[in-house]
């Protein structure tokens, strides 16, 4: 599990842009920020599912998606580039700690700041939420995930090992 830094100055994205028209550094396309909706569940998984390091289940069925973003309304954002869906992060809470899942930036818009916007939205949903501290996800396997995570200022947690069971056996 990789933890957000202690310290953290939440902005709008890369040099301070306005979080709802984010500009790209290297393409010079205009990028739109808005929370994830269940109209945008079938471009979020095909996005997901062409994405390296990010593990679907029926956990991401589309009733259980539309459960989680009406559990944790507006802190899902998808990021769209003329009208298509290039960007998409799962961001909720269980009312302690935040949590995100799935980021996941479309291979001919990364690296232009938009994976961090979105982590950026979702971090300032979940200030306005009251929480403090947010955590992710990484799969051991996804070195490309866990430097850019890295990169943006999240620490490993190396003290915790997560275990799971199916809660129906």
């Amino acid at each position: 599990m990789i933890r957000a830094p202690r310290s953290r100055t939440l902005h709008a994205g890369p040099a301070g842009l306005d979080p709802s028209r984010l500009s790209s550094y290297t393409t010079g396309m205009q990028y739109v920020l808005r929370p994830f909706t269940m109209n945008d569940y079938d471009a979020a998984v095909a996005l997901w599912k062409t994405a390296d390091g990010i593990g679907l289940s029926e956990a991401d069925s589309r009733g259980n998606i539309a459960r989680y973003l009406s559990v944790n309304p507006g802190m899902s954002h998808v990021a769209e580039a003329d009208g298509v869906i290039v960007g998409a992060v799962l961001c909720g809470t269980d009312g302690r700690r935040g949590f995100l899942h799935h980021l996941a930036v479309a291979p001919a818009h990364r690296r232009t700041g938009m994976g961090r916007a979105l982590v950026d939205k979702c971090l300032e949903s979940l200030a306005a939420a009251g929480m403090r501290k947010c955590h992710i996800f990484v799969l051991a396997d996804n070195t490309a995930g866990q430097r850019f995570w890295s990169k943006i200022g999240w620490e490993e947690r190396t003290t915790l090992k997560v275990m799971s069971r199916d809660v129906v056996r």
